[in-house]
């Protein structure tokens, strides 16, 4: 809800305003100073004077040049010929404060601004000098002086409002207030900064006139209406504030300030169905905008209970505010999170869709449609999501390591490598690592599918370098030169890894199992395939199968049958499993 801080410092106000007091002073003909007191400054000779300029060009050029010891020395020089000179004052000044001299750069800036009373920017410096001094009096002193002689500049008149409100002096905030206002006109900021300090100095009566009079100023403008009920409400009058309100939107029904302003009355005076109602104006109205609108339906949806709306209910005016909005992404995206939370993922796909066909770079409702077809399983979606994404937004790895996926799972082997190789093309130094190994470890299984080994082994071994801890790779890598008979103590270690890594995953206890069974250890690798066993009641055949292998060649045949037997009823496509039943032996694949 709009709300008005009566307490609001005079400092916001000056921040506010300045843009305006700018805008509206940079047309106007600047008045003549008034002059001041001046200080008769000796004449230099011809001599003298082209000494000066010498000296003082050179210690700007080693300024410039960043030899600051040189120009101070030069500033110095310039003194010499010149003692009252206020450009030279200047320069030397700031540099007595940055050497921890405070003193002699005061005294130096002071000069300065006494010998060239029309240079604003002196006055300006020696202001501020004093502010960080904390010398308000003659900070104040001043900047009372530089708004008569500099009529055409509102920074003197910022200033004093603030030193004025840091002490607190009232009176002379208003009366600063006072002439910015004839400066620029009545406006908000102004008026509202004047009813908070006259409510500080306990005269009610001024402060309403103040908004009053603001309403007066401006009466076509509904805006100054919708303020001045504001202010009503937040002081105690709400019976007032609630005819200002109607008033206000009686002449503009639709005006989206002075509805919320009625909405906040209701909620006031605890009307809470007329609040509702009330919101639900606000939200059906065109000419409010979409952060609000958000607003609002954030506000609903936390404790539909607390709301007093349902499900039903803010589905229903989500749908409505996008059937308003049909170009709008912001409301959707907010509204299918609100589904996801009430677990209606399925009613998100449409919502998701819409908001794809309007903004198709709009990675977040992408990756959120990917989620539900992931969860269902449905590969040639989730192909159809991510073929669009990799497309519109090249630099979301995540696209092409789902879509690769999808390729893999629907056997299309040669898309899957495509978009792996691509993938890679777009990886930076900023990309994790991890998803780097991952690419080329399922690169690795895709040229293993095509019988590709060498090809399959160089990407695992490039996986490996990306993530020495790749688990997948591993288990995959070591597993493939078991089958080969080939490197079977570095495919032990890599699979001991995986091992040690998850004690108790099936698949890679068999690989563990199934090398040190091509070692010869049989005896170390029926303890680890009884693991494996032990581990997952639903085995998969090839791990049954090689559990009989194992158990044959620790000579328990009738042990290594029954566990064929499992296999073939599991569906194995062994070649050679049939031969082990009826022959009672281990007869080994040929690779």
């Amino acid at each position: 809800m709009k709300q008005y801080h009566i307490q609001t410092l005079t400092a916001a106000l000056l921040l506010v305003l300045a843009g305006t007091f700018i805008s509206c002073t940079s047309s106007r003909k600047a008045v003549k100073s008034q002059e001041v007191n001046t200080v008769v400054r000796q004449q230099l000779t011809p001599e003298q004077q082209r000494k000066y300029e010498y000296f003082f060009l050179e210690a700007t050029r080693m300024r410039a040049q960043n030899e600051y010891d040189a120009a101070f020395e030069l500033y110095k020089r310039c003194l010499e010929i010149d003692p009252n000179a206020p450009s030279a004052l200047y320069e030397i000044s700031q540099y007595y404060q940055h050497l921890g001299q405070p003193e002699l750069g005061l005294e130096s800036l002071k000069r300065a601004a006494t010998y060239a009373p029309n240079n604003y920017w002196y006055s300006q410096a020696l202001a501020s000098f004093y502010q960080q001094q904390e010398k308000t009096d003659e900070s104040i002193a001043l900047l009372e002086s530089m708004v008569v002689r500099f009529p055409a500049k509102q920074e003197p008149l910022f200033a004093l409002m603030e030193l004025y409100g840091k002490q607190q002096n009232y009176e002379k905030m208003i009366s600063t207030l006072n002439r910015i206002e004839n400066a620029i006109g009545k406006n908000e900021q102004i008026s509202l900064e004047k009813f908070r300090i006259y409510l500080q100095m306990k005269d009610d009566k001024k402060a309403f006139e103040e908004i009053d009079n603001l309403v007066k100023e401006y009466p076509l403008d509904m805006r100054y209406l919708t303020v001045q009920g504001d202010v009503y409400l937040q002081n105690g009058k709400k019976e007032e504030a609630y005819e200002i309100y109607k008033k206000a939107l009686a002449r503009e029904p639709n005006n989206p300030l002075a509805q919320i302003s009625l909405a906040t009355y209701y909620d006031a005076i605890n009307e809470k169905e007329l609040y509702y109602q009330q919101l639900d104006t606000i939200l059906l109205n065109k000419e409010v905008g979409t952060d609000l609108k958000l607003s609002l339906m954030r506000q609903f949806i936390v404790g539909d209970a607390q709301s007093r709306k349902d499900s039903t209910e803010i589905i229903s005016m989500f749908e409505r505010l996008i059937e308003q909005d049909s170009e709008d992404t912001e409301i959707p995206m907010l509204y299918t999170q609100y589904l996801i939370s009430k677990k209606m993922e399925d009613q998100t796909v449409p919502v998701l869709e819409h908001i794809l066909s309007l903004d198709p770079t709009n990675t977040a409702a992408r990756m959120t449609l990917l989620g539900t077809a992931i969860r269902k399983n449905d590969y040639a979606w989730v192909i159809r999501i991510c073929k669009t994404g990799t497309e519109v937004s090249p630099e979301t790895i995540e696209f092409y390591f789902y879509l690769g996926i999808a390729y893999y799972q629907e056997k299309q082997y040669e898309e899957a490598l495509a978009t792996y190789t691509e993938a890679l093309q777009h990886v930076t130094d900023q990309t994790d690592k991890a998803v780097i190994s991952d690419f080329y470890s399922m690169i690795g299984d895709i040229q293993h599918t095509r019988k590709q080994m060498k090809e399959a082994y160089a990407a695992y071994d490039s996986a490996l370098v990306y993530n020495p801890s790749n688990i997948g790779a591993l288990n995959n890598y070591a597993y493939y030169l078991s089958l080969e008979r080939r490197d079977l103590d570095r495919a032990e270690e890599m699979s001991y890894k995986t091992v040690k890594a998850e004690p108790n995953n099936s698949t890679y206890l068999d690989t563990y199992a199934w090398i040190l069974f091509e070692k010869g250890d049989y005896v170390q690798a029926r303890l680890f395939i009884d693991d494996a066993l032990k581990s997952d009641a639903e085995a998969s055949d090839v791990i049954i199968e090689h559990a009989g292998d194992i158990y044959f060649m620790n000579g328990d045949v009738d042990g290594a049958v029954k566990l064929w037997l499992q296999a073939k009823e599991k569906g194995s496509e062994s070649k050679t499993l049939e031969q082990k039943i009826k022959k009672k032996k281990y007869i080994p694949d040929e690779n």
